[in-house]
């Protein structure tokens, strides 16, 4: 009998994608389900990166692209890493994915190597510790809870490292908590790390244009630091451009060229129109990303003020991305109206699912099983009206 890998078979299927998916079943059976599961902007593509697309299929951009992009698009993300963060990158140091999930396991499969460890800070988003697994390192879970605003310490970090510690992932502003460290947190952070040269940091900055608390902040602003950093970055939250799959990093050399050459042993660069219309994000009208990102700052407002109102609950208000993270444990050990026992928070987002109909993500993929994740991206009506749903589910555990 044939059989998968023992790398397949030591992975974890994503649990926000089968979240999603149960919740699209549903809905194609009839059933009105709200969908709070899934990592995306609701909004449609700014019709000036749409007409970028248009015009490079007219162009004929239909042919294999470099390998990590056409140099178009690698300026145009230079010249946003120089204006919007005051970071100075050669070309050559971007290297372009299908998607920044692509481009964080590019990294990872580069650079760790079978029993190096990476320091993962939960929560954290679902696909990390599955992507270390995969390269056959070991993840150190530093964990951090509601009480500090889910953001690990400068001690904390410390204490996690070893000789053996390879890399560091962190996100800012985060998924699944929508935390965002401050300049004087990372900084902390920062000279802990230049005391490891042989630790790498990878940067996920992909929700950086959805912050409620001001200009973005990257840890590759400490030059203690910068040459360690590896940013990861792309369009699709941003520029509410999930579908198109673009994706980047901006990394030391090294790292950069080991990336180009794994891409180019099994995808290549990614799709040539694609490409023309992240060039047209970074370089056109940018008040589309000014205008989504006071939506989500409203619905956020919206949304924790309904939250707050749910008995058994503990919340904070998270300061960027688009989702909410509250601890829900106060259910746990609860029977629902028909006799099923609650015991950990995927029972509790499975109960809601198919009681309540809002579909949302359990903690325990995140490294939270304590908390559920939410997201907002949606409109004011449906937040409402599934808030609503889950007070009222909620209250009716027993």
């Amino acid at each position: 009998m044939t059989k998968v890998s023992a790398r397949l078979a030591a992975l974890s299927a994503s649990e926000t994608l089968a979240m999603s998916q149960k919740s699209n079943e549903l809905k194609a059976k009839g059933l009105d389900v709200i969908n709070l599961s899934v990592g995306e902007p609701d909004f449609f593509t700014p019709d000036h990166i749409k007409a970028a697309a248009k015009a490079a299929v007219d162009a004929n951009f239909s042919f294999y692209s470099p390998v990590p992009g056409y140099p178009a698009l690698r300026n145009a993300i230079v010249a946003k890493l120089k204006s919007e963060n005051n970071l100075e990158y050669k070309p050559e140091q971007i290297v372009c994915s299908n998607g920044a999930k692509q481009s964080v396991c590019n990294v990872i499969m580069c650079i760790v190597d079978k029993g190096d460890e990476v320091i993962v800070p939960a929560p954290y988003w679902v696909s990390y510790v599955e992507m270390v697994k995969l390269a056959e390192g070991h993840n150190i879970i530093v964990e951090a809870g509601i009480d500090q605003d889910f953001k690990i310490t400068a001690a904390q970090l410390e204490a996690a490292i070893t000789p053996k510690t390879k890399a560091l992932i962190l996100c800012s502003p985060s998924n699944p908590t929508g935390s965002v460290y401050t300049k004087d947190e990372l900084r902390a952070l920062a000279d802990v790390l230049a005391k490891y040269p042989q630790i790498t940091i990878i940067s996920d900055e992909i929700y950086e244009h959805i912050n409620y608390i001001g200009s973005h902040e990257s840890i590759a602003q400490f030059d203690n630091v910068r040459e360690r950093v590896v940013i990861v970055n792309g369009v699709s939250k941003g520029y509410a451009m999930t579908g198109w799959r673009i994706g980047w990093i901006a990394a030391p050399q090294w790292i950069a060229s080991a990336c180009n050459k794994l891409q180019g042993q099994y995808t290549s660069g990614p799709c040539s129109v694609a490409q023309k219309a992240a060039e047209a994000a970074y370089t056109g009208d940018q008040s589309c990303v000014a205008e989504m990102r006071k939506a989500f700052e409203r619905r956020r407002d919206l949304v924790f003020k309904l939250a707050q109102d749910i008995p058994g609950i503990k919340i904070n208000k998270p300061t960027g991305a688009f989702y909410i993270f509250p601890e829900c444990d106060a259910y746990f050990g609860k029977k629902t109206p028909s006799g099923n026992s609650i015991n950990e928070a995927g029972d509790l987002a499975m109960y809601l699912l198919e009681e309540a109909h809002v579909a949302c993500v359990g903690g325990t993929a995140f490294g939270a099983p304590k908390c559920l994740r939410l997201s907002y991206a949606t409109s004011d009506e449906k937040l409402i009206e599934a808030m609503q749903r889950v007070k009222k589910a909620l209250t009716d555990l027993k």
